[in-house]
């Protein structure tokens, strides 16, 4: 990791730019892809699936059976942990469906809003190396309590045309049973248009690659919703002198081995604790399985000392990092100054793992500097916001010929006449 000591502000904006790793045509291959989707549907899938996952697959859906067995392939302390993650991402996000109160805004109109689900969403759950149980859990749990119709799920196939077990247990606890044997940008363009087998989605949500990510870019420019914007994994900690170099260094390396392309930046305002964490990053990256995915991903970070915790705080809102730890003596009193930051770890004890278990908090997260903008997802992400209105007799006459005057301003004379005609007639009346 580079040291960056005390840098002028003029230069943060560089220090926060993310790594970039361009693939050559990118938009072209994906393009080329979704074209094929579109065009030859599930023979279209059948061909990428033994293109890129080396597989030939007799059935895109996974089924009944495969689903029930899979639960006999999991350890039970596994069991258990993933539903002590159910029951508390279940707790997280139930508690974010609230009724809106109907508003009065004049004498006799009334106006509310009312939540309504997504009808029919696409989960992609990633596979290979790195089965992605949890996201599973993060959308799959969101989806069930807004309570959309329709679920399903793609995750791409090992070579033995198997999903991973873990995966469709979770699916099973969740009650998702509609599983289909697809990865990558194919999977994606075909939840976004369907196929013979794989039904067309509202919304597609789930990490992916690079091929993914730029799939959902693209379908999203047909209509198709997506959860959010999408890039590599990042960290921000904020640590002050009194923070345990151990548990920092574990944080980023916690980050660091998700991609060579993860991004982790430790703040500091004390000198001191730098070599330290270096030391132990240094120490606990030896005894990593993936430790040379995260040693050059910390080769794309860097440790960076500023003159106080509040130009630690200053640098953060710009970052806008995935996922912000706060390890200071008083935490609390930065918090009340993020502005920018998809999820926030408070304390020495609250690391960014937790988020991305158990805790109950979405892991789902906006990258890239989109947390300037974007939230993680939530259970209100699998909805949809739709306005009422009601006015009554005394609610037309009253507002009324407000609306009149503003509509004749912008010389639409229909609209003033809607409100006009009403008027006329209870005059009449």
């Amino acid at each position: 990791m580079r040291t960056i000591l005390t840098p002028a502000k003029s230069e943060w904006e560089s220090l926060c730019r993310r790594p970039v790793m361009e693939k050559d045509n990118l938009n072209e291959i994906v393009t080329g892809i979704i074209k094929s989707v579109v065009y030859q549907n599930d023979a279209a899938l059948y061909s990428f699936s033994e293109r890129f996952d080396g597989v030939k697959l007799n059935d895109l859906k996974v089924t009944a059976s495969e689903i029930n067995n899979a639960s006999s392939l999991i350890p039970e302390e596994l069991k258990n942990a993933i539903n002590t993650a159910k029951e508390n991402i279940e707790k997280f996000h139930s508690a974010q469906l609230k009724k809106e109160p109907v508003v009065e805004t004049t004498s006799g109109v009334r106006c509310w809003r009312k939540s309504i689900p997504i009808e029919k969403v696409g989960l992609y759950i990633p596979g290979g190396t790195a089965p992605l149980f949890s996201t599973l859990l993060m959308l799959g749990i969101p989806a069930r309590i807004a309570g959309c119709r329709e679920i399903i799920i793609c995750s791409p196939p090992s070579k033995d045309g198997d999903i991973n077990p873990i995966i469709l247990y979770t699916a099973s606890i969740i009650g998702i049973t509609d599983i289909f044997k697809v990865g990558g940008a194919q999977a994606i363009a075909a939840m976004a248009n369907g196929t013979e087998t794989i039904p067309k989605v509202y919304k597609i949500f789930g990490p992916g690659n690079q091929y993914v990510t730029k799939a959902k870019e693209l379908v999203q420019l047909d209509g198709v919703s997506i959860d959010m914007p999408a890039g590599p994994s990042e960290v921000l900690v904020i640590a002050d002198k009194y923070a345990n170099p151990a548990f920092v260094a574990a944080d980023l390396l916690s980050q660091a081995e998700h991609g060579t392309d993860s991004q982790v930046i430790l703040l500091t305002d004390n000198q001191d604790i730098i070599d330290k964490v270096k030391k132990e990053t240094e120490n606990q990256l030896q005894v990593l399985p993936r430790k040379e995915i995260a040693a050059l991903s910390l080769e794309n970070s860097c440790i960076i000392l500023l003159d106080s915790l509040e130009k630690c705080i200053d640098f953060s809102n710009l970052y806008a990092p995935e996922h912000l730890i706060i390890n200071t003596q008083n935490p609390n009193l930065l918090a009340e100054k993020v502005i920018n930051a998809g999820s926030v770890f408070l304390g020495s004890f609250s690391c960014e793992s937790a988020g991305d278990y158990a805790s109950g908090t979405n892991h789902t997260l906006p990258t890239n500097g989109y947390a300037r903008n974007y939230s993680g997802v939530s259970t209100e992400s699998f909805m949809k916001k739709v306005t009422f209105q009601e006015i009554s007799r005394e609610g037309i006459m009253n507002l009324g010929p407000a609306i009149e005057l503003m509509a004749k301003a912008e010389l639409l004379e229909g609209h003033k006449n809607a409100v006009s005609i009403r008027l006329k007639s209870l005059k009449n009346d």
